[in-house]
């Protein structure tokens, strides 16, 4: 197996975000001198790998010598955007040939609050079409890869920001999550990926006049600490008084938890056999801490999926026949993938259930609240299998066939998306054919705070593999 990766001796090292903002205000590295370390690196993996969208270095290199003001606690940490979030200049092109490549006029607020951290945006990355599925795969050109070995996926929607941030071309990337768009191509590509709670940052454009808001933005990582540092600085540039304060957090609290495990899957196919070994190695891991890990049933019913399925379908009914309304005049109908217009058509034909699923996924909040009466935390694998070859995901297989296997891989993450609670999947699990495998953590809404600290308590205990070991 041959693993893409750009580390070597420059001045990024093998170093996060934190330490790289650290190397630049300290003076011991100049904002170029990274700025031009991370372009050289893209530059090594992207042939391969194809995270890039949208290349922005001249504006990104005009950027990086702008040092007015103390630029947030990642000031000069070169960084990627995803291309479904406006970035003024560059076009917001959602991995659609539908949409034209027209430049935006502005920032979205995301955007305003991921800058403020201090990054520098060097270009935009690679999404499935319109994020809708969980492969960075295109009908007409080549798919993003895996660095961990470049013939399997790299997860979606946010594939190519997590190919480059595993590969070592930046050590932080935007990431958004609206049914496991972060948590997902963590788990494929060995990285720390955190949905927060709904309206813990600010919230998609495309989400904006939705009937329910499952699209959480985020970043994707290499640690935790990394994450946390970007939590507590987007919280600090826009404040949510209505939701509990998560703060800086810095390591593991002495507070041993009640944590459920689930090893069931809600569409009652079996968990393979890698999945199932780390799923209970990484629980007794867990109990070995003194946390009491007690096995429990999946919190949510079949109906679940039936209504998730549903609101999906919507979505994409709304850009196949609505394009030019809800993303561009000069939207390209002709040019919609076949996996986008399976799931419209497939509205077309049960379009009289949607009022009915988004009344029930708004009370999934409730719900899900009510497992934490029980639990502090809830255990689970990120993904029902192991992640797949490039090709098994293909939006140009046969619409039945491709839902089907979609449905199965992704068994768990869409209920933190309907219901807003907030989840992390940690590299802490290895397939047998050595590439990572994610498990995901669950909590109560507003409670990210548990989260980060069970992560760097697990991180120490099991520190993450490395693609360049």
């Amino acid at each position: 197996m041959t693993r893409i990766h750009a580390f070597t001796d420059d001045v990024l090292a093998d170093h996060d975000a934190v330490a790289v903002a650290q190397l630049i205000a300290s003076g011991e590295a100049s904002r170029t001198e990274v700025l031009e370390a991370a372009l050289a690196r893209i530059d090594r993996v992207n042939p391969v790998l194809n995270g890039i969208s949208h290349d922005d270095r001249a504006r990104a290199t005009i950027r990086a010598e702008d040092v007015s003001g103390d630029g947030g606690p990642l000031a000069g940490v070169p960084s990627l955007i995803k291309n479904n979030t406006d970035y003024k200049g560059l076009p917001t092109q959602q991995g659609s040939a539908a949409v034209p490549p027209e430049p935006a006029e502005s920032h979205e607020e995301f955007t305003e609050q991921f800058l403020s951290t201090g990054v520098t945006v060097l270009g935009a990355t690679t999404l499935p079409a319109f994020g809708l599925t969980a492969s960075t795969e295109f009908v007409d050109r080549e798919p993003t890869r895996n660095p961990w070995n470049p013939a399997y996926s790299s997860g979606a929607s946010s594939g190519g920001s997590a190919a480059l941030v595993a590969a070592g071309a930046v050590p932080i990337a935007h990431g958004n999550d609206g049914g496991g768009s972060i948590r997902i191509p963590a788990a494929a590509c060995g990285l720390v990926g955190l949905k927060t709670t709904r309206n813990r940052l600010a919230p998609a454009k495309e989400m904006k006049d939705a009937p329910l808001d499952i699209v959480a933005n985020g970043v994707l990582t290499r640690s935790v600490r990394d994450t946390a540092v970007f939590l507590a600085a987007a919280e600090r540039y826009r404040p949510v008084p209505r939701l509990p304060r998560v703060g800086l957090v810095e390591g593991p609290s002495a507070r041993r938890l009640r944590v459920g495990l689930v090893t069931e899957t809600l569409n009652g196919v079996p968990l393979d056999a890698d999945s199932t070994r780390e799923l209970r190695r990484v629980a007794e891991l867990v109990a070995s801490l003194g946390h009491v890990v007690v096995e429990m049933p999946i919190p949510v019913d079949a109906a679940f999926e039936r209504h998730f399925v549903q609101y999906w379908r919507t979505i994409a009914f709304s850009l196949d026949y609505a394009g030019r309304f809800v993303v561009s005049r000069d939207f390209d109908r002709s040019k919609v993938d076949p996996f986008t217009r399976g799931l419209a058509q497939a509205f077309l034909r049960s379009f009289w259930r949607t009022p009915g699923a988004i009344r029930a996924l708004k009370r999934s909040a409730r719900s899900y609240s009510e497992i934490f009466a029980d639990w502090d935390v809830v255990l689970s694998p990120t993904l029902g299998h192991t992640t797949p070859e490039l090709g098994w995901l293909d939006p140009g297989v046969e619409f039945t066939e491709a839902f089907d296997r979609l449905r199965t891989y992704v068994a768990y993450t869409p209920l933190n998306n309907a219901s807003g609670g907030p989840a992390i999947s940690l590299p802490l699990g290895r397939t047998s054919n050595d590439l990572p495998l994610g498990l995901h953590f669950s909590a109560d809404h507003g409670d990210e705070r548990t989260l980060l600290e069970l992560a760097f308590e697990l991180e120490a205990a099991s520190p993450f593999a490395r693609i360049q070991d």
